[in-house]
């Protein structure tokens, strides 16, 4: 059995690409400026890079699954241009208010650990030693539900959850960075003290 990673896990709308309500066109997908950079960063010191992501618009009828998989393929693409590496990528597609068959409280919807664990046994990550970057509240829950790290990204939706919840955090963010970049940087120079 190769030796676990521990794998940074990366929200992706308003996160990597930018927040456009429901990304469901190839022409809206847009990196964020330098989170092509933090994801070279991330590759370079070795760790996993997983995105794992809601994608209830599939749910709610604003789109396919299959469409969903097309600008996943589109988003490593762009990266892979870029020289930053994606090494797996999961989604839910489920909402509890969503249309059948996707209508249903699953476990892969953040912030359930779902994705994450499924990713750590087909991975085999060094779940305890990894962290969860994202631009939602939900991020830092399901960090909270696994013992790991949360970093809020203030990109995306981020600047209005922070807003939202700055002074009644129910479980606080382990760190706040203003996007990618500066949340993986931070992260590595952390990690580097550590050692």
């Amino acid at each position: 059995m190769p030796k676990k990673k521990p794998a940074v896990f990366l929200d992706r709308d308003g996160t990597i690409c930018q927040e456009v309500g429901y990304l469901r066109k190839i022409e809206d997908l847009k990196l964020i400026d330098r989170s092509s950079q933090a994801i070279q960063k991330i590759n370079l010191h070795n760790w996993l890079t997983i995105i794992v992501s809601n994608q209830s618009g599939v749910a709610r009828g604003y789109m396919d699954e299959e469409t969903v998989k097309e600008i996943n393929i589109e988003l490593v693409k762009l990266l892979n241009k870029h020289q930053a590496r994606i090494d797996g990528i999961y989604y839910c597609p489920h909402h509890p208010q969503g249309n059948p068959p996707y209508r249903m409280n699953c476990s892969c919807r953040k912030p359930s650990p779902g994705m994450i664990l499924r990713a750590t046994k087909e991975f085999n990550i060094d779940l305890k030693h990894s962290v969860i970057m994202g631009d939602k509240y939900i991020d830092i829950l399901t960090a909270h539900k696994l013992n790991i790290p949360g970093i809020l990204i203030l990109t995306g939706y981020g600047n209005k959850e922070y807003q939202k919840h700055k002074d009644k955090w129910e479980k606080s963010p382990y760190y706040i960075a203003n996007n990618l970049y500066e949340a993986v940087e931070w992260w590595f120079k952390k990690v580097s003290l550590e050692k």
